[in-house]
């Protein structure tokens, strides 16, 4: 891939956005990160993905020089649609994706980061909406998945004013889970996602999916739906292996079966 550097170790694939000097989200980034997701959705090799920026930041958001070669605003609305149609994708991924934030996620950049199950910031990392700078507003689903995790009013507050908060600031306000230093920050960031790793596929695949139904069902559609994962799991392979290891008192090894 030419934006898109991938390494595979331990059933973790680390994905690592390239195209310098800001890690942009031009057209061709979102085609090999579609792309990436088709190849890993089934590869039993790959349990968690980890997303990276290389160089100084995670990513500085979408390519501004792509936007004046948009010929209308209907063309607008269909690129819109395409990041969203792909940002949904990345959040109800069957498998765990992580997104390990440094420098600067900043517009596009945020709004894939938000759209990630988990965010590992460096404390001193820049986190923001900046588009209506331009005159434009967030369009890759940024109004509606930021007040979901800081509130209507910081988010309006952030968008409004287009300033950005820190790292730790967003572990404060729920939008980040850990903040760390950027020396340690990629390892810190595999030591979560091979905890992960750990646990069986298929478990992991149904929290993602019922963590997705309580945003979008009912709560008592998402009860029957929990009820129903419960009792499908309880047949599989991985779990007679989990509660056998617990009788035996020794580590499972789950195979996704």
């Amino acid at each position: 891939m030419d934006f898109l550097n991938v390494t595979k170790s331990n059933f973790i694939a680390v994905a690592t956005i390239n195209n310098p000097p800001a890690n942009a989200l031009a057209s061709g980034v979102l085609k090999e990160l579609s792309s990436f997701l088709d190849e890993v959705e089934n590869d039993e090799s790959v349990r968690v993905i980890v997303l990276h920026g290389e160089g100084r930041f995670f990513s500085a958001g979408a390519d501004i020089k792509e936007f004046v070669q948009v010929p209308s605003g209907a063309a607008y609305s269909s690129l819109a649609t395409r990041g969203q149609e792909l940002f949904e994708r990345v959040e109800t991924f069957s498998k765990p994706i992580i997104a390990a934030i440094h420098g600067a996620a900043l517009g596009g950049g945020l709004e894939l980061a938000m759209s990630c199950h988990m965010r590992i910031v460096t404390e001193d990392a820049k986190l923001g909406l900046p588009e209506l700078q331009l005159g434009i507003i967030p369009g890759f689903g940024g109004t509606q998945r930021l007040p979901k995790y800081v509130g209507t009013g910081r988010a309006l507050e952030m968008m409004l004013t287009s300033e950005p908060i820190s790292g730790a600031e967003a572990v404060k306000l729920g939008l980040a889970n850990h903040a760390f230093s950027q020396d340690v920050l990629l390892d810190e960031v595999k030591n979560i996602a091979a905890k992960f790793a750990q646990k069986s596929p298929q478990s992991v695949k149904a929290v993602i999916s019922l963590l997705n139904a309580s945003k979008q069902k009912s709560h008592a559609e998402g009860m029957k739906q929990e009820a129903d994962e419960f009792g499908a799991l309880f047949g599989s392979a991985d779990a007679k292996e989990g509660i056998t290891a617990f009788i035996e008192k020794r580590k499972p090894t789950f195979t996704g079966k």
